[in-house]
């Protein structure tokens, strides 16, 4: 089997891990016992390009169980966990080329050894896959019929892609799903990315001032989370409705340039590049510290960064300080990358089960519909939405109402009224 990981002497470490994670994912253990007896994905080859994670094992193992034959390739070079790596490769017999840290080269010579095996449905977080094989490998793209697609970064370039008519085969957006951006979005990078700043930083939280810069689903949750802690939390943003919603939840909202001069902590989550910039840098305060949780390490301008500083060290793991012409220091954490994951274990297994329930149901519907469908981006169907729902409810022990008969005439009736 072909392969490229960091160190096989690993596997058993990470055995255990995947384990643990997957004692948090019942939704998915559900998804695995059916996809094991009814084979759906038999046959199909799937190319998945995520983050190799522990919560990321768990769903290579139930699309295995379901007959498919996997290749996997990190989407981000920081967010490998090594010892996960080795397990699939040794326990699994899953194809896996991830290294943490490795380089840019080696980073898009994963992904092509990934789609070496002619993908059926691609698997992606970033839309790297789908870009390199429109990009660069076309000759492969009459084999897949359809893919999935887990970030609002990747989605937004799949919707580019599909509205300039390029995109060559339909794509199901996983982000969409309410049982992934209301739940993993939030809760999920709200929390482990103020995990990761505490554990690169050991800075306390409480009484600080923490900037964040977008508030989408993953802003809303990460400021949700800063202020729980105790931070006074600022939002920019450039949607008024966005800033009005923050505004609305107790925040400040001021332009980044406002915001610079008095931030202690910085974590841009918009999905676009440069939000933090030159000038920016120039007004932080002696101190200040930087990071990204969005997909790509674009929303930092870190060559900005390099040219006005005259010194730059590591001085933590993770952490690397760069010294300012104007003597002002400014740390930067994991590198501007997906900081929950470069400086942390991402988000919680709990949270992840119900995403990559929907990537497990979402590649099955491809391989039963891919013919019905045009070559555009689709939400998760709402049936598949709901029943991930039920399922976690279901496994975490909460019973809901049902409808009465009389409640369900009353909905479906324009008769009645007051």
């Amino acid at each position: 089997m072909d392969y490229d990981v960091k160190d096989m002497s690993l596997a058993e470490q990470g055995k255990l891990k995947i384990e643990w994670a997957e004692a948090s994912m019942p939704v998915l253990r559900l998804i695995k016992k059916r996809f094991k007896r009814e084979q759906p994905l038999k046959g199909i080859r799937v190319t998945a390009c995520l983050h190799v994670t522990t919560e990321t094992a768990n769903l290579m193992k139930t699309l295995q169980a379901g007959g498919a034959e996997i290749r996997l390739c990190a989407s981000n070079p920081l967010s490998t966990q090594d010892d996960v790596a080795a397990s699939l490769v040794q326990h699994d017999g899953i194809a896996v080329f991830a290294i943490k840290g490795e380089d840019n080269k080696t980073y898009y010579q994963h992904i092509e050894s990934a789609i070496a095996h002619q993908p059926h449905i691609t698997m992606d977080d970033g839309a790297d896959v789908v870009s390199t094989l429109h990009a660069k490998r076309k000759n492969l793209l009459k084999h897949v019929i359809g893919g999935t697609e887990e970030t609002t970064t990747g989605v937004i370039r799949l919707r580019s892609m599909a509205a300039r008519k390029i995109l060559k085969f339909p794509v199901i957006s996983v982000n969409d799903a309410d049982t992934k951006h209301l739940f993993d979005n939030r809760y999920g990078t709200g929390q482990s990315t103020m995990d990761g700043i505490v554990r690169a930083t050991n800075r306390l939280i409480c009484g600080s001032k923490v900037v964040v810069a977008g508030y989408g689903w993953c802003g809303r949750g990460i400021a949700m989370r800063a202020k729980g802690m105790g931070a006074d939390v600022i939002v920019t943003e450039v949607d008024p409705v966005k800033g009005l919603e923050a505004l609305m939840d107790g925040f400040r909202v001021m332009p980044m340039a406002d915001a610079a001069p008095i931030g202690d902590f910085f974590v841009t989550v918009t999905g676009n590049c440069r939000v933090i910039r030159a000038e920016h840098f120039a007004a932080m305060k002696d101190g200040a510290i930087v990071c990204n949780s969005g997909h790509f390490n674009v929303e930092i301008d870190i060559p900005a960064l390099e040219k006005l500083s005259r010194k730059r060290r590591i001085i933590r793991s993770g952490v690397e300080e760069f010294t300012l012409r104007n003597g002002h220091r400014v740390s930067l954490l994991g590198e501007g990358r997906l900081v929950n994951l470069a400086t942390a274990e991402g988000h919680p297994s709990s949270v992840m089960d119900m995403s990559f329930a929907n990537q497990a149901l979402g590649a099955e519907y491809l391989v039963k519909h891919y013919k019905k469908l045009e070559k555009k981006v689709y939400p998760v169907p709402a049936v598949i939405d709901k029943e991930i729902a039920r399922l976690k409810l279901a496994g975490m022990g909460v019973v809901i109402d049902k409808l009465t008969k009389e409640q369900e005439k009353y909905l479906a009736s324009w008769e009645m009224g007051t």
